[in-house]
């Protein structure tokens, strides 16, 4: 059983109810009774939230299931989740009151086994064994300590409140679950553990209110959704019955109405495809499968901390006031429990922390260990996650990675991070981050200083180690230098380039070989009038009135040969396929065929890539992928390496073509493309243009 199996069968176990009260087996319908309300026209505009300030920045505080999850000895000795129960959780916020709430952390969020079935309304119950006085009552300790207090629940109707459709909608005259789902009844969320909703009768919205209303009088301040499609693996166009953007939408609605202030999150690996419903509709949503191992340990980091730098990239410009990329629980704090050594738990911190990700702690905040403790509180590092401005990588060709956020005063936050298994010196160069001139650098973790470098920031890591770094330019220009100028599409006679904006520019010049050959409003440009097979090198400057910035950093890109750009097939005849790599049908895919089941032994090799000259290219792959994204290693001629990552839509649509680019040198005359990954599963590849 692979471990995403693993987690989402101990996820369902701990759904698993027993109903708490039941229909009395031999009710009868009455006789006459109110009739159901008819459907009705729905309001197709976005629910504002009413309590914006609530998710102004992303959240700190602690969850109960990287604990639940473990096989740590003595943490769930009753069995898979068992963890979880009043004392626990109250010793978890007595602990966090005590260490981390001088720092900012607040939320205590009890994860899924906190639930026993529903009350007569279908609405959700404790567990009286794991919390006797209710819930209300544990919300009322954590509030006491200055907390807020988070809960758990699950999407779509549970099947074992719809007790054959009899059970009544409170305070919904002639409302029935039989009038919420469909006929067939159809099952929906992660596991298939639920009916799913019909939301075309207005009982289902009578629902949904019913429930956050009464978690609103237990006095709850964070309400987590999981098993939300599509995402996870489920809910492609084909695949209705895993779609709950309505399910979403309803609860947003909801919530709003509660009246309380209650933040409302989306769980788990959410499909990038709907980010729009997501971000309209909740304050925050999860972007990668559990973060935990479902092991001897909470994490490893091979198990699933390291894929974060991989799937992330596509939300970044999602993530904004009122609704955060989740990244899971952050497991830095007790170093024997969480399966780290010392660089991967401050690489872990970093990531989280510099990406604006929620903070939330998964470990057992009762025996944090002093490194822990001082990853977990560094004022700076916390500042920096509260200042809720995301950061993006410079590229992603190699495992030696620079993230950078430019920040309103001119500085930029760096981070550097090794991926490898072995050491290496990772290197952000001040030209392509924006910086001009001398620098202040300092080490956020070594608390520590260095003034007047200039040219790059350059630190020797150990395997999966990091460095944080504020850079502060010793001169402010009226205009900042635009950062991370990139090729992202090239034809014959065009190029089109991308670029982050620059402080103070109301417009930007573009120039190639030293000549201004565009202006633009905006950070992109497409360059037209260029001559084929060319080379060019491009350089941005910000622009407002007559000033102007200094030049970006260079880039230098080839235009396509006379008659291109060409496509290659990868199911092409003269294709090169390893292991049990093979064509299979994709009827949106160029010649209805696709290359599939690459990784670990199997590869595919497009042969006779042909170019006229010598120079960096621009290749365009088409590719579909149904995880939350995949990568793999493109080798040229069997030297040069660079890695590639697939975005995926995470719904297991594996149908719809997507397209990557990936700037690689080529040799003139017939080049060889292998693409392949040692270590894990990639995309499916369609075509590669040059």
């Amino acid at each position: 059983m692979n471990r995403r199996r693993v987690s989402a069968a101990l996820a369902a176990v701990a759904l698993v109810t027993t109903s708490a009260v039941i229909a009395p087996a031999d009710a009868a319908l009455p006789l006459a009774q109110p009739l159901a309300p008819q459907p009705a026209a729905k309001d197709p505009r976005p629910v504002p939230a009413k309590y914006p300030q609530l998710a102004a920045k992303p959240y700190l505080g602690w969850s109960s299931w990287s604990l639940q999850s473990t096989n740590y000895p003595g943490v769930n000795p009753d069995g898979p989740g068992s963890f979880i129960s009043e004392k626990n959780i109250l010793a978890q916020a007595n602990a966090m009151a005590t260490k981390l709430k001088p720092f900012g952390y607040e939320y205590i969020n009890i994860d899924a086994g906190w639930q026993d079935g529903g009350d007569e309304y279908g609405r959700p119950v404790a567990n009286l064994k794991r919390f006797p006085r209710g819930m209300k009552a544990v919300g009322d300790d954590i509030h006491k300590l200055g907390l807020k207090f988070g809960i758990y629940t699950v999407v779509g109707l549970g099947m074992d409140v719809y007790r054959e459709g009899n059970t009544p909608i409170h305070n919904a005259p002639g409302c029935f679950t039989r009038d919420i789902v469909y006929p067939d009844l159809r099952k929906t969320n992660g596991w298939d553990a639920a009916y799913k909703i019909n939301y075309e009768s207005p009982c289902a919205q009578k629902y949904a209110d019913s429930i956050t209303k009464l978690f609103a009088s237990w006095g709850v301040d964070f309400i987590k959704m999981d098993g939300v499609g599509p995402g996870s693996w489920k809910g492609a166009p084909d695949d209705p019955n895993h779609n709950n953007t309505e399910d979403v939408e309803a609860w947003w609605r909801s919530v709003q109405n509660a009246g309380r202030p209650m933040l409302y999150t989306l769980s788990w690996s959410l499909s990038h495809r709907y980010a729009e419903v997501w971000k309209q509709n909740s304050n925050g949503w999860r972007i990668d499968t559990d973060v935990e191992c479902y092991c001897d340990t909470i994490v490893r980091w091979d198990g699933s901390v390291k894929q974060r730098w991989w799937d992330l990239p596509q939300w970044i410009d999602d993530a904004g006031p009122g609704h955060w990329n989740n990244l899971d629980a952050i497991n830095v704090g007790v170093g024997e429990m969480d399966g780290l050594n010392e660089a991967e738990r401050q690489s872990y911190m970093t990531f989280w922390a510099i990406n604006a990700a929620p903070l939330f702690v998964g470990d057992d905040m009762t025996k944090l260990d002093a490194y822990g403790l001082k990853l977990l509180t560094n004022r700076e590092v916390l500042a920096i996650n509260q200042s809720a401005n995301p950061a993006r990588p410079l590229n992603q060709d190699q495992l030696q990675q620079v993230w950078y956020a430019k920040n309103a005063d001119g500085s930029v936050t760096v981070g550097l991070f090794n991926l490898a298994e072995t050491p290496a010196t990772v290197t952000g160069d001040f030209g392509q981050l924006g910086i001009n001139g001398k620098a202040t650098v300092r080490d956020v973790w070594a608390d520590k200083n260095t003034r007047n470098v200039s040219g790059s920031v350059s630190a020797a890591l150990p395997a999966h180690g990091s460095k944080l770094y504020k850079i502060t330019p010793n001169n402010r220009p009226a205009i900042g230098v635009p950062a991370d100028l990139t090729a992202t599409d090239v034809s014959r006679t065009t190029t089109t380039l991308a670029w982050q904006p620059s402080t103070g520019a109301s417009s930007y010049k573009i120039f190639a070989n030293g000549k201004q050959v565009a202006t633009s409003s905006t950070p992109s440009a497409v360059v037209t009038g260029l001559l084929p097979q060319t080379q060019y090198t491009f350089t941005v400057k910000g622009a407002n009135g007559h000033r102007t910035s200094e030049a970006s950093a260079p880039i230098t890109m080839l235009t396509s040969k006379n008659g291109g750009p060409v496509r290659y097939e990868a199911e092409a005849a003269n294709s090169t396929l390893t292991g049990n790599a093979g064509a299979n049908g994709c009827s949106l895919c160029s010649g209805g065929k696709k290359i599939g089941n690459i990784g670990y032994d199997a590869s595919v090799t497009l042969n006779d890539i042909t170019v006229p000259k010598t120079g960096t290219y621009l290749l365009k792959i088409a590719y579909t992928d149904g995880d939350t994204s995949r990568q793999s290693m493109l080798t040229v001629n069997g030297g040069d390496s660079y890695w590639i990552n697939y975005h995926g839509l995470g719904d297991n649509d594996w149908g719809t073509p997507q397209v990557t680019y990936l700037p690689v040198k080529l040799t003139a005359g017939a080049n060889a493309l292998k693409i392949h990954n040692p270590s894990g599963y990639i995309a499916d590849i369609d075509w590669i243009t040059v």
